[in-house]
């Protein structure tokens, strides 16, 4: 078949091949037989040779083997997901599953990773795309082709790359519609791999699989330590950035605020590992407040929640509240040190043996004798507690594990997670906050618009814990002289 016949759609002879799509209102009507040998040789061989296993290879490994030794006999299908359409041929960036990334650290689109029952455990198969095809012209005709977003590896160098052998992935589907004996697949990425079983797998059995995956990652090896260190250290010079800045924007808005934390983070990072809340003024008591385009103005507070994502996937989640003239007004510090006050009881409840609930417990406590104290609710602090009134300021839970997700091991068991205990390798969150609306009528009127949140990213350790952002200053005073130091 020539490359000109390849752009007509496919005909009952040939419909095993995919044709490579015609843009509709593209300015070439087809290929003629010369361009298309032209295009077909006259290329290096550009083969990588001298590659090395990736960093994780070890530890993707043994999580393979950790999830053979829980479901024996069985077939486990683990898809990375598909591109996802923007707007018309656009597609948003990828990124693949969590669950595939973790078990391959591979990332990139229709990836499949399907684990066979053998004797005594699995064998495990990573299902990707070759390199695109030379001799159908899919390498320069097709919008995912090689010369328009860039080369793939080969399945040999894929295979050195994440230490497992590599087939075409074009081949699973059918692969899986033969399969016989238990199957369970990690659902929502594929729908393709997910028609391929239809018939084979049941939704509760799927869950079981996502449920254990999740738990997987609550407690995390060196590797993973590492990489979160690395994008907490990143986020805290993305921090040091939007100090240096806020002059600018105070001349434009919340998003020059947010335009400068993502350029750190595309520079040393993959992205960021969420939405960027850059909420200044009384826009810091809106809790996910990604919209961005606020005013900056001096005398306010700026509530920066923001985490740079690694190029493995690894998240920070850092917050810190900032005055925006450098210094902190008496009622902005009032609260502020409620706030550190809160964090610095429930970061000190953070040690493995103790409940995962005690830290957010410690937290609270202190949030409610504060607002007992000024006056804002009537005590005793058990009963504000007890009836959870301290919640109308607070609103949210002071903290939650971290990882490649950035609310990581959210499908993990509550008895395993919030009525877990913690243990030494987890990490996670402790962000308590006071939020006054800036409509609340029921507090004093200099309380209204003031949103204040810490957050900091901690390690359970076997000692007690470790600040992962501690290069940060959290107390209002070292925040000043921070600033100061920053702007001069």
């Amino acid at each position: 078949m020539t490359v000109a016949e390849e752009l007509t759609p496919a005909t009952p002879e040939d419909e095993s091949e995919e044709p490579i799509k015609k843009r509709k209102n593209g300015l070439y009507p087809g290929v003629s037989d010369e361009l298309a040998e032209s295009m077909q040789s006259g290329w290096a061989d550009t083969e990588l040779r001298d590659l090395e296993p990736i960093a994780q290879a070890a530890e993707t490994a043994a999580r393979r083997a950790a999830l053979s030794a829980r479901f024996p006999g069985e077939r486990l299908v683990i898809p990375a997901g598909n591109l996802k359409t923007r707007s018309n041929d656009t597609e948003y960036p990828f990124r693949a599953s969590v669950e595939y990334a973790y078990l391959t650290g591979n990332q990139t689109e229709d990836g499949v990773l399907v684990l066979e029952p053998v004797s005594g455990g699995h064998t495990a198969t990573l299902y990707l795309l070759p390199r695109s095809d030379r001799e159908n012209g899919e390498f320069w005709l097709s919008g995912q082709g090689e010369l328009w977003v860039g080369r793939r590896h080969s399945l040999t160098e894929a295979s050195t790359l994440y230490g497992v052998p590599v087939s075409d992935v074009r081949e699973i589907a059918d692969k899986l519609r033969e399969a016989t004996g238990p199957v369970r697949v990690v659902r929502g990425y594929d729908a393709g791999i997910e028609a391929a079983l239809t018939d084979k797998v049941t939704a509760e059995r799927d869950e079981e699989l996502r449920v254990f995956l999740s738990e997987a990652r609550l407690v995390k090896d060196e590797f993973e330590i590492g990489e979160l260190q690395k994008a907490v250290d990143s986020t805290v010079r993305g921090f040091e950035d939007v100090v240096k800045v806020l002059d600018k924007a105070e001349a434009t808005s919340e998003r020059y605020i947010e335009g400068t934390f993502f350029l750190r983070a595309r520079v040393e990072g993959n992205d960021v590992g969420y939405g960027t809340i850059a909420a200044a003024g009384p826009h810091a008591c809106t809790l996910h407040w990604v919209r961005n385009d606020g005013a900056v103005r001096a005398g306010e507070l700026l509530l920066l929640d923001a985490g740079v994502e690694t190029h493995t996937y690894y998240t920070a989640d850092v917050t810190r509240t900032l005055p925006i003239n450098g210094r902190f007004s008496e009622i902005q510090k009032r609260i502020y040190d409620a706030v550190y006050d809160a964090q610095e009881a429930g970061i000190a409840a953070v040690k493995p043996g103790a409940k995962y609930r005690d830290f957010h417990d410690a937290a609270q406590r202190v949030l409610a004798e504060r607002i007992v104290e000024w006056g804002l609710v009537e005590g005793p602090v058990e009963r504000v507690l007890e009836l959870g009134l301290q919640r109308r300021w607070t609103l949210h839970g002071t903290g939650h594990m971290l990882g490649m997700d950035v609310h990581d091991c959210a499908a993990a068991r509550v008895e395993a997670y919030v009525d877990g205990v913690l243990e030494s390798g987890m990490v996670l969150t402790v962000e308590p906050g006071l939020y006054f609306q800036a409509d609340d009528l029921t507090v004093p009127e200099e309380y209204r618009g003031i949103g204040v949140r810490i957050e900091d990213d901690i390690l359970v350790t076997a000692e007690g814990n470790r600040n992962l952002s501690s290069g940060l200053p959290r107390r209002s005073d070292e925040v000043e002289a921070w600033m100061a130091g920053l702007k001069a």
